[in-house]
């Protein structure tokens, strides 16, 4: 397949879970005819199959200098996109300073809807929205051509990693999250809209993508969703904020995780995730993943059957 241009794109934490941004940019990016640069942590059997997709597989880390030079040498996209972690700001500020000194013509960032209600004067009780915050303003004054993407909670995450142990054992979803609506999008198409924008970045630069799901609403009706795409009754059970970061803790995630997660499903009681957007729609031609589908599309991972008594899955 001949490639759009000659020059690679940098996709950042490419070896992510199947469902994860990375990791899925870059096969939508190779599938488009593109050359893919994909930065790996470790050398596995993940970053092998990205190299069987097609992919330049590099090994570094976001905070090193020596990696990031590796890693952007040659490129003129990025996609710039890390896990919750203390050391973001760090990463992100590494990053763009390898970026800017190689004269990168687009870096694409991957940030925070919360960052959009955030101030020189009002953050939120999670450290890495904080993080998410400043590393804006940063990348801001860094004079890189940025586009800024804001997605709201991912459907990956509280919604297959942090609740499928409690609806295989009680058919139950599981949450500390209240009465609050929220409009989850899921990391795949994401990662679909990141990939219109790498391929022709030019229009996009200096603009800020809030990026939902196709409708917001609260845990009962998402339930409901769940009820109706695996054949069996599914209700929602708000439960105890202190037991379920606990829970958290003895899976061994680390604080700054637990930390910021207990502050999400805080701000979902207060109704921070109330938020819908067309963007998705406007950058990809295409309706967002609905909930319903995207249980349907994980059905295996919430069947009920023996051993499968947690209600929160072991950490991946």
């Amino acid at each position: 397949m001949t490639t759009k241009h000659d020059n690679p794109i940098l996709v950042t934490g490419a070896a992510g879970a199947v469902g994860g941004i990375g990791r899925n940019l870059t096969e939508f990016l190779l599938a488009r005819g593109h050359k893919v640069r994909a930065l790996v942590r470790r050398e596995d059997q993940r970053a092998e199959t990205l190299r069987q997709l097609g992919a330049d597989v590099v090994q570094g880390d976001l905070t090193d200098l020596a990696s990031m030079h590796r890693a952007i040498e040659g490129c003129k996209r990025i996609y710039f996109g890390m896990s919750v972690s203390a050391a973001y700001l760090e990463a992100t500020i590494n990053t763009a300073a390898v970026a800017r000194h190689h004269g990168v013509e687009a870096f694409v960032n991957m940030s925070q809807m919360t960052v959009s209600q955030m101030s020189i004067s009002e953050t939120t009780d999670s450290p890495q929205h904080k993080l998410h915050w400043l590393s804006e303003q940063a990348l801001s004054w860094s004079g890189l051509p940025i586009v800024t993407m804001r997605p709201t909670v991912f459907l990956e995450g509280f919604f297959l990693t942090l609740a499928a142990g409690g609806v295989r054992a009680s058919d139950e979803l599981a949450l500390p999250m209240g009465d609050g609506k929220t409009s989850p999008i899921s990391a795949v198409d994401v990662a679909r809209a990141v990939a219109e924008i790498l391929e022709d970045p030019a229009p996009h630069i200096g603009q800020i993508y809030d990026l939902t799901g196709p409708e917001s609403a609260d845990l009962h009706h998402y339930a409901r969703a769940f009820s109706d795409a695996l054949g069996r009754p599914i209700r929602y059970r708000d439960v105890p904020l202190a037991t379920w970061s606990e829970g958290l803790r003895r899976m061994r995630f680390p604080e700054h995780v637990v930390n910021h997660l207990s502050a999400m499903t805080e701000l979902n009681r207060q109704g921070r995730y109330d938020r819908l957007t067309d963007t998705f729609f406007k950058l990809t031609g295409k309706a967002p993943t609905n909930m319903r589908d995207f249980v349907k599309l994980h059905a295996a991972e919430f069947k009920t059957g023996p051993g499968l008594s947690s209600a929160v899955p072991e950490k991946p």
